[in-house]
């Protein structure tokens, strides 16, 4: 029986979208849909909501839970991940807290900045740990990251954990329906091309029958921002640089140094900029999650519809042989000509039974580029740290990310990540 193993299953929704669609794909039944949590009951949780799934549906998948991950992972095919180290009390709210004495704040901070290089760090070690264990009981599994930090964790996987990973993010499948739905325009027949890093990857190209559309969205752009909105530093990017990002704006406002910025106050009102986001919806999760459990884990004719997550798609690809396109986080082997090689890159990728195979980009546009590049400096130093375990390197990373830098000095960064080193303690055990 062929293996299909979920690591980090006490995610029960996220669970839900991806193994739920596992259950409801022809080509994938069969599967043993192998679970594995440190968190025991949230992995029973999932485990009863997966048979839910399977007795409502009729799939013939068997769903098993996992106490040892070695025996999880071992013979699967496909290794999907979605861990989060650390959690929300106390990890994020330690990567949150500590900057804001510093004056410097944050949004969702789990891709670069401050919070994204804390997570990737605690992380970092524990992904190398997975990848030591797929060596040796799956080495031929086709492992499939959802976890963020998305560039370096897929980085690392690939680059030192001698492990076949293809980064998965749903920013790219989301970024034509919500730009056309919020500028009113008719998506059907649109052809796009989108490429980049994780969470900063360009609509490079929007035709329909060949006319560009970029022209007309960029009218309709500028109009809308003449009004408060929730996608206001995506816009304002479009326009002063060309071309539209992927992922959202309150991501973007912490990726660059135009937004936050404690000498504008006045820019947070005008961009509508929703600072400490992300533990606002940690804590709502949280309070919302018993009533999510009884939908979820005790309804025994609990229904699945597909969702647009990449990962049964890709898997069906394989299994079928009928190719699919995703965009996929991957080295960057020569296919973006203008961005390093060492770093991991979002490109349309084609998938069959041969894999997952990336597609060449070329050059960016000059500006898309540059933009990139002073997130990828960021990312490679904090691989730099992880790796060597050279403290200096953390400091080198939190001063070259774009909005650290804008709002501290030197001196202040420095100290900013030595209390963030020590409030994090075991879970940063290298750095001690």
């Amino acid at each position: 029986m062929s293996k299909i193993t979920f690591i980090g299953a006490g995610s029960t929704v996220f669970a839900k979208n991806v193994l739920g669609d596992c259950m409801g794909t022809p080509a994938l039944q069969g599967f043993e849909l192998a679970l594995f949590d440190i968190d025991v009951q949230r992995l029973t949780d999932s485990e009863n909501m997966l048979n839910n799934i399977k007795r409502s549906s009729g799939s013939t998948c068997t769903v098993k839970a996992y106490s040892d991950r070695k025996e999880a992972l071992r013979g699967a095919k496909y290794v999907i991940n979605a861990i989060q180290v650390g959690g929300y009390d106390p990890c994020t709210i330690t990567d949150f807290e500590i900057p804001k004495k510093y004056g410097l704040r944050q949004t969702i901070a789990d891709t670069v900045g401050i919070g994204g290089i804390f997570r990737n760090l605690r992380t970092i070690p524990v992904m190398l740990d997975f990848a030591a264990d797929v060596r040796e009981v799956c080495p031929d599994a086709l492992f499939l990251n959802y976890t963020n930090p998305m560039a370096v964790l897929t980085n690392v996987m690939n680059t030192y954990g001698g492990v076949r990973t293809v980064g998965l993010c749903h920013s790219v499948q989301q970024c034509i329906p919500g730009l056309f739905e919020h500028l009113g325009l008719d998506q059907s027949g649109v052809q796009a091309k989108i490429a980049g890093i994780n969470h900063m990857a360009w609509l490079l190209e929007v035709t329909k029958d060949g006319e560009d559309l970029y022209p007309e969205i960029k009218r309709r752009a500028l109009e809308k921002q003449k009004e408060h909105h929730g996608d206001m530093v995506r816009y304002e990017m479009m326009l002063k640089f060309g071309y539209y990002i992927t992922e959202s704006s309150e991501h973007n406002a912490e990726y660059h140094p135009y937004f936050i910025k404690r000498n504008y106050p006045e820019l947070i009102e005008r961009f509508q900029i929703p600072l400490d986001e992300y533990p606002r919806r940690c804590v709502d999760q949280i309070g919302r999650w018993q009533q999510m459990r009884e939908e979820l884990v005790n309804n025994r004719d609990l229904q699945h519809e597909r969702s647009h997550e990449y990962a049964s798609y890709i898997l069906e690809a394989i299994e079928t042989n009928v190719p699919f396109k995703i965009g996929g986080n991957v080295m960057n082997t020569g296919l973006i000509t203008n961005l390093p090689r060492e770093a991991c890159v979002e490109v349309p990728c084609l998938v069959d039974r041969s894999g997952v195979n990336p597609t060449f980009v070329g050059d960016l546009p000059p500006q898309c580029a540059a933009l990139n590049r002073t997130n990828i400096n960021t990312q490679l130093l904090t691989i730099e740290a992880a790796m060597t375990r050279k403290k200096e390197h953390i400091y080198h990373a939190a001063m070259l990310d774009p909005h650290t830098a804008a709002e501290l000095s030197m001196d202040d960064i420095v100290s900013m990540c030595d209390e963030l080193i020590a409030a994090h303690g075991d879970w940063l055990p290298q750095f001690k």
